[in-house]
């Protein structure tokens, strides 16, 4: 066999095999692997594909929607397009403890699954901050620091 066939018949297989990788991502079960990344009116106006998938749902912890439950470890409240009282909104309720940064007014994502009940699940949140640091000013405790969602007593729970 001469060498310039021997390299088509190389190329020619390399090329297959591309394809069909391309072919097997494109076509293959690719699609149940995606986590879709909402906003509340998104995940809401999804209807029946939004249920039992998991998804990001991202927003703003509504005011006075926190509940912090630290003795079951259990918090709720709700995401919210914005800070205005009044948008469309979704319960969220986790059993995981939340970030120390995590407070009512500050943009959050939770991963999670949402049920027809009307209640995402999550069971992962982030919250989202800036990248600017702010050192202590002089006379900051470091107490004040470490404020979290309890900011008084761990132990109550905030009503809505």
């Amino acid at each position: 066999m001469k060498t310039s066939v021997r390299n088509r018949f190389i190329a020619l297989g390399a090329l297959l095999l591309a394809g069909g990788a391309l072919a097997f991502i494109a076509f293959g079960n690719i699609g149940q692997n995606l986590v879709y990344y909402w906003s509340p009116a998104e995940m809401l106006s999804k209807g029946e594909s939004a249920y039992g998938t998991t998804i990001r749902l991202g927003g703003m912890v509504q005011r006075d929607s926190l509940k912090w439950d630290a003795q079951h470890t259990h918090l709720s409240f709700r995401v919210a397009e914005g800070p205005q009282a009044g948008g469309t909104s979704v319960l969220v309720s986790s059993t995981e403890v939340p970030p120390q940064m995590f407070r009512e007014g500050i943009g959050v994502v939770v991963e999670g699954t949402y049920d027809r009940s009307g209640v995402f699940t999550s069971h992962r949140l982030m919250v989202n901050h800036s990248n600017e640091y702010r050192p202590p000013k002089p006379g900051d405790k470091h107490e004040d620091w470490k404020k979290t969602v309890s900011e008084s007593d761990s132990t109550t729970a905030r009503k809505p």
